[in-house]
């Protein structure tokens, strides 16, 4: 069985990464890129469908020891761990090296004190664990070769195989220093070159450390501030500067249930917010790349903008399901692909127009299609923004008028004149002006409950939702204002867990709920997060602060952060790491610096 969500670490490359549990296990890893087939499925299914475990020997009807310790080391991506057994200590140390070639996964076993039996055991199986590969020798290397794809194991340890796995057995003492690496090349090219797994380990700290440097956050919360930003460096995907949500698919939402999705894709919301944490510590070349990529995957058709597209810019993202795979502790269907890709959401145009206006406000460079991008997606909404929707979470049931949706069309329309009264574009400035008054009278008029004093989840409905909360983050109204603070007040007595934590909007048990989906879920921390926030904004720093450091808490011993926390099992549920959880954290934690609001 996989291990706790929050048992897993994250390595990556910045095209794809990998999650290496407690146990030295590898149980998740796609190549060549994020969104590719998993050669290591067994995340979302068992041993069969593929791992790579490496660790102190054990018996065979034994668990995998866990280790005693583990870290990044420093400011980087290369994980640590080090297990302490009755015949000394041993170390191993794991990284992907950024690369232009060939990925590569490279494991370095170190002994430590004594002398201590280790074991490899390599099970690579293509297609999420479908396709067992043609495993052979080829001029001393190892390969496994299915379709098109080929992976190549080195090692200088003698290497055998049994029951369809790949096994190397050998001890360490102080002083050993022994090196495994896997690298994925396609099967019809020539072998990658040899690895070099000592310098591979020093450039790529120098890499993570220089690229550390440039951050310009220097508060109480920098810890938290610069793993999360590292967090987030890895989910780019650096040859396009795209940027997943997540580098995984179907770790569920509520364990054994049914809301499993596939978050390898850049939606465009999540990928905005996590330009604007970034431009907000210092880093301009992210922003400027993410920029570069939106305007070629919108190219020729920015009225049809969808809500998230691939990596490099796809747009058909088709969903499937993987009936060979019985999900992550049973939570089934596991699926790839995502169906929501042509959903109409209105909020991104808003959260689009902010990362652009942002980034514009933060001294980027003019870039003059993002310009005519943002006046043709006002024009857009001009004529949509009273339509019906799936609003922000995506729901499968009917279309509604959803409050959020509509305050980030306000949004949309406000930075775009923000961005005419600048002098640097041009369009019908007191039209769009009223439009925006158009806007923001609707939402006040029709997305309100006078009675309870608090803006509703969609306009006629009686349920709050969480995103409700970022009503004062975008100026939409003044932290002040007593519907704003009424709104803040109910989303606690409401949606808020016995932790104090938030939920989204609230869900029906097995009964499909707003949704459309049955089952419940954990507390978004995405939304915990954007409550410190308010409460920060509206003066209740000091409750602000207490509910910001009780989320900090939730993070896992590396500091990383899936989507949601189940407030009954006391784990960490949904895809991870989540960037939708990182980037609040970094945005809460620079607000709450700038206030003073910090312990110590």
């Amino acid at each position: 069985m996989a291990g706790r969500i929050e048992d897993y670490a994250l390595i990556g490359d910045m095209q794809t990464a990998a999650l290496v549990c407690r146990d030295g296990t590898v149980d998740w890893l796609c190549l060549p890129r994020f969104d590719s087939h998993a050669i290591f499925a067994g995340l979302l299914g068992t041993e069969e469908h593929g791992f790579w475990r490496l660790g102190p020997a054990h018996a065979a009807d034994a668990e995998p020891p866990r280790a005693a310790r583990r870290g990044y080391r420093g400011d980087s991506l290369v994980l640590e761990s080090e297990w302490d057994t009755p015949r000394g200590t041993v170390r191993v140390t794991d990284f992907m090296p950024p690369r232009d070639g060939a990925p590569q996964l490279i494991r370095i076993v170190e002994g430590v004190t004594g002398r201590v039996p280790m074991r490899s055991a390599l099970r690579m199986r293509f297609s999420y664990g479908r396709v067992v590969p043609w495993v052979h020798k080829h001029e001393g290397r190892t390969v496994a070769v299915a379709g098109p794809d080929s992976v190549w194991f080195d090692t200088e340890i003698d290497t055998y195989g049994k029951a369809l796995t790949t096994y190397a057995d050998f001890t360490v003492a102080p002083g050993d220093r022994i090196a495994f690496t896997i690298s994925w090349e396609p099967s019809h090219k020539q072998p990658p070159p040899l690895p070099e797994p000592e310098q591979s380990l020093e450039a790529t700290e120098d890499f993570w450390r220089e690229w550390v440097e440039h951050c310009t956050y220097h508060g109480p919360y920098r810890e938290a501030v610069v793993r999360s930003l590292i967090t987030l460096k890895a989910l780019t995907y650096a040859p396009t500067g795209g940027i997943v949500a997540a580098p995984t698919t179907s770790l569920p939402e509520d364990i054994g249930g049914v809301r499993n999705w596939d978050y390898r894709y850049t939606w465009l919301r999540d990928a905005a917010i996590t330009l604007s944490s970034l431009l907000r510590t210092g880093y301009r070349e992210e922003a400027r790349a993410w920029r570069e990529w939106l305007l070629r995957a919108v190219a020729g058709d920015p009225e049809n903008l969808q809500i998230m597209y691939g990596i490099a810019g796809e747009r058909e993202l088709g969903e499937a399901e993987l009936d060979w795979l019985p999900g992550y502790e049973g939570s089934a269907p596991v699926r790839v692909g995502n169906g929501a890709a042509h959903q109409l959401q209105l909020d991104v145009y808003g959260e689009v127009t902010e990362a652009l206006h942002l980034a514009h406000m933060t001294g980027l460079a003019r870039n003059d299609y993002a310009s005519l991008l943002q006046l043709k997606l006002i024009s857009y909404l001009e004529g949509h923004w009273q339509d019906p929707d799936e609003g922000i979470w995506e729901v499968r049931g009917p279309r509604r008028h959803f409050v959020h949706s509509k305050v980030m069309a306000w949004v949309a329309v406000d930075r775009t004149i923000k961005l005419i009264e600048s002098g640097d574009a041009d369009g019908p400035l007191e039209r769009w002006r009223e439009l925006r008054d158009d806007i923001h009278r609707d939402v006040c008029e029709k997305g309100y409950d006078e009675e309870r004093n608090t803006f509703t989840q969609s306009y006629g409905s009686k349920e709050l939702d969480a995103s409700l909360l970022l009503i004062p983050q975008m100026g939409f109204l003044p932290p002040d204002d007593k519907r704003v603070i009424g709104t803040i007040e109910a989303i606690q007595r409401e949606l808020s867990t016995p932790d104090g934590f938030i939920l989204r909007y609230p869900t029906e048990g097995q009964d499909a709920g707003v949704d459309g989906l049955p089952g419940d879920e954990g507390a978004f921390l995405a939304c915990s997060f954007w409550m410190a926030d308010d409460l920060a904004m509206i003066g209740r720093v000091d409750e602000a602060r207490r509910l910001f450091e009780k989320l900090l808490a939730l993070r896992n011993d590396l500091g990383l952060l899936a989507e949601e926390w189940d407030p009954r099992l006391k784990r960490q549920v949904g895809n991870f790491p989540q960037a939708f959880s990182h980037v609040p954290l970094i945005d809460t934690a620079l607000r709450l610096t700038a206030s003073g609001a910090y312990g110590g």
